[in-house]
């Protein structure tokens, strides 16, 4: 069964079952305060977001996703495939993103992505079908999951401040790596999710600036 936090009242609930699981969450949960809801669009429109902002300041993703809205009036996959693709560089866009964004239009054109049917899934088999698209890294498909989706137990192993997160929660000596941070995660679940957005807050009151991959 999959959970979904889609509302304040969802979070606080899956709080209370995630700190109940894992104690040790408790003094994280005191010492970060409450997360606050943070949620994207879904559709093609939020993961091409995501794959713009990837790698960029929130200064220069902004400037480039509005250049690029405003280019392709409707954004959706169908208007991505006829853009060529210097068009698409005009806007600020690298060739790898250009061909990743073609290649989810041309996978959603052509059926073998449904981006709406992976609300049904696991966390997990939605991850894979996003991941066995090119161009959709293993992050990329968790932070749709779980800002777009509101996917409990997504687990974005691989973003550098989570990891960060748990070794300052935890006390760790080294900051674990993407493969060390799933079996760190198994505890919490199907409420994975929800833990990296505790840690994610945890690690901006320890550090003092925001590392969530999605503004609120």
């Amino acid at each position: 069964m999959s959970h979904y936090i889609h509302t304040d009242a969802d979070l606080d609930a899956a709080l209370q079952r995630l700190v109940r699981a894992d104690p040790r969450l408790r003094s994280v949960l005191a010492t970060a305060g409450r997360p606050p809801l943070r949620r994207r669009a879904d559709g093609f429109a939020g993961i091409a977001s995501i794959v713009v902002a990837q790698q960029l300041s929130t200064a220069s993703a902004n400037a480039i996703w509005g250049r690029l809205t405003t280019a392709l009036d409707p954004l959706d996959h169908a208007a991505v495939l006829r853009a060529r693709p210097a068009r698409l560089q005009r806007v600020g866009l690298s060739d790898a993103k250009i061909r990743t964004l073609k290649a989810i239009a041309r996978a959603l054109r052509d059926g073998d992505l449904d981006l709406r049917a992976l609300i049904d899934l696991t966390a997990d088999e939605a991850h894979g079908h996003l991941t066995a698209i090119h161009g959709i890294g293993p992050w990329t498909a968790d932070i749709y999951l779980l800002f777009c989706l509101g996917h409990a137990d997504a687990w974005p192993a691989g973003d550098l401040a989570l990891q960060e997160a748990v070794r300052l929660a935890f006390a760790l000596k080294f900051r674990p790596s993407a493969k060390e941070m799933g079996p760190l995660g198994e505890p919490w679940r199907p409420w994975r999710g929800v833990a990296a957005c505790l840690l994610w807050t945890y690690y901006r009151a320890v550090k003092g600036r925001d590392a969530v991959p999605i503004k609120p």
